[in-house]
């Protein structure tokens, strides 16, 4: 998964597309999961929503979706 694509996306439509993400968000306790506004946020728009390192937030989705089996 290239970097770019995933700072493109909605929140929302990454955890629908790689599920394990959605640990990723708990852990770094972000209230995105099942939150409406996630299908228009980005990573970026999260991590600036909840204070979070935008690198540390998208190096963690990625090696989720990395780490997945599939």
């Amino acid at each position: 998964m290239r970097a770019t694509k995933l700072l493109d996306m909605s929140v929302g439509e990454i955890m629908t597309l790689y599920p394990a993400t959605i640990a990723v968000f708990i852990a770094m306790h972000m209230h995105c999961v099942g939150c409406p506004i996630g299908q228009f946020h980005t990573l970026p728009d999260a991590a600036r929503e909840h204070q979070a390192d935008l690198g540390s937030l998208l190096a963690a989705v990625m090696n989720a979706i990395e780490d997945s089996p599939g």
